[in-house]
């Protein structure tokens, strides 16, 4: 399902993505918990498909609860916890928020 929902981000089916994210999400919550590692990337994942749509305040709050998760599961020099990093930097960008930018 997690595959599935990349494939119709990439194909710009982003009601149908973000619809099959959820529902992963929410499954992996309920049966792994939610700072589980593969929790987490679907946190990763549901957060992207709402960057696309322009949900970008529910985007940064979902990659701000990943980074958060990543960094106390994973550490904070972990890959996956600095792509969550950047993830969030992005949506902050797009918002205008970034004190980079």
């Amino acid at each position: 399902a997690n595959n599935l929902a990349s494939v119709l981000q990439s194909q710009g089916k982003y009601d149908e993505s973000e619809a099959m994210n959820r529902r992963v999400l929410e499954g992996r919550e309920k049966i792994l918990g939610p700072d589980h590692p593969d929790t987490l990337i679907s946190v990763i994942n549901f957060a992207s498909v709402l960057q696309s749509q322009g949900k970008y305040e529910e985007s940064e709050t979902m990659n701000r609860r990943a980074l958060v998760g990543c960094k106390m599961i994973l550490g904070p020099d972990h890959p996956i916890t600095k792509l969550s990093a950047n993830n969030l930097d992005a949506v902050l960008q797009l918002q205008g928020m970034c004190k980079n930018s």
